[in-house]
């Protein structure tokens, strides 16, 4: 089964690198630029099962999003990226920066792969 990934960075850059590595892996990837884009998007596609988001963002970070997408989704996988934050609220989390054999293999342990 294919799952759908949202992911969420503020950084367009790097947003493109990591759907890049999510298609490679086979997921079918939907992006937002931010909280508030995403939680948007988790209301009006019910398809997505995993989000992947960054911890830094301007406005809603990775932690509130993580927290009001459960609410929103209670059976939402999510894992969380960060270059500087510390893990808390129970989601996995990945450093940046990572390979794409990291993203797979964490991916695997925490979500599953697609």
């Amino acid at each position: 089964m294919t799952h759908t990934v949202l992911v969420v960075d503020d950084d367009a850059v790097v947003l493109d690198v990591l759907a890049c590595m999510l298609e490679d892996l086979g997921c079918q990837v939907v992006c937002a630029h931010g909280g508030e884009e995403a939680l948007a998007t988790l209301t009006r596609q019910q398809h997505i099962s995993i989000l992947i988001t960054d911890i830094n963002m301007p406005g809603m970070d990775g932690h509130e999003l993580a927290e009001r997408a459960t609410r929103i989704r209670p059976t939402l996988k999510v894992l969380q990226l960060s270059g500087r934050e510390r893990k808390r609220d129970g989601f996995p989390l990945l450093r940046k920066p990572f390979s794409e054999e990291e993203l797979a293999r964490v991916m695997q342990q925490t979500t599953g792969l697609c």
